[in-house]
């Protein structure tokens, strides 16, 4: 067959020659771009200067609820026998040594039975009433410091919500200096501060959710320990003299 026109000719000698560059498996390939890794703590300086705050949330955060853990761990650790024993001894009549019992232990159960032991002669009311101000106490120096965990699970959200707003704002005043030449880097720092101060708020409030309500949590069942107690108490108290 004759071909009519040169340029025929041109594109069968050179179609070959690129079907054989592509189906050559020794054939380099052009390298890829390699693209450039975010660090955490470059994502962190991307939220901007709320990050400052929230981060001091978070260590204030983890600080509460370690040092509320450890005392609620100390102060439920107790003698199983103790309620055992203070019942011998008040059979007994040996008060003095049912205090000293309670001192050795200095537990806030143990602290509780000691205050009534020493109201013993007055009337069981006020024996009562004396048992229950000493279990307040116990419980209000447990409950310190809660309140601030609970004001750090509500409060890093809503700063994460505003860094929210001042990256958009940032974002939409870029995009309104930059006119008609608007690209993704000059919208990226505004979405960067919205986006990365929101999670960093939202993990945090979580973690401090989370930690309060295992603490109160804890206490309450406490609560309910000690109270107990007391009524074990007071039921020792008005059994008949053998």
């Amino acid at each position: 067959m004759k071909l009519k026109h040169p340029l025929c000719l041109i594109a069968l000698l050179i179609i070959p020659a690129i079907s054989g560059f592509a189906q050559d498996p020794t054939t380099p390939l052009p390298a890829e771009v390699a693209q450039p890794e975010l660090s955490l703590w470059d994502l962190t300086m991307k939220g901007g200067w709320l990050m400052i705050p929230l981060f001091i949330l978070s260590v204030l955060a983890v600080y509460i609820f370690i040092e509320r853990w450890w005392l609620i761990q100390q102060s439920t650790h107790s003698n199983p026998r103790f309620m055992n024993a203070i019942k011998e001894y008040i059979r007994e009549s040996r008060f003095e040594a049912a205090i000293a019992l309670c001192e050795r232990e200095n537990t806030p159960t143990a602290r509780m039975i000691e205050k009534g032991i020493s109201h013993l002669g007055r009337p069981l009311a006020d024996i009562r009433e004396a048992i229950e101000n000493i279990g307040n106490l116990e419980i209000a120096r447990l409950e310190r410091g809660l309140p601030i965990l609970a004001t750090i699970a509500g409060g890093a959200p809503m700063i994460g919500f505003l860094g929210t707003v001042v990256g958009m704002v940032e974002a939409f005043y870029n995009m309104a200096q930059a006119s008609d030449n608007i690209s993704m880097s000059v919208l990226s720092g505004g979405i960067y501060v919205a986006l990365v101060t929101t999670v960093a708020g939202l993990i945090v409030g979580i973690i401090a959710y989370f930690g309060y309500n295992y603490l109160t949590t804890r206490i309450k069942n406490f609560v309910n320990k000690l109270e107990k107690d007391a009524i074990l108490f007071t039921d020792i108290l008005n059994e008949p003299v053998k």
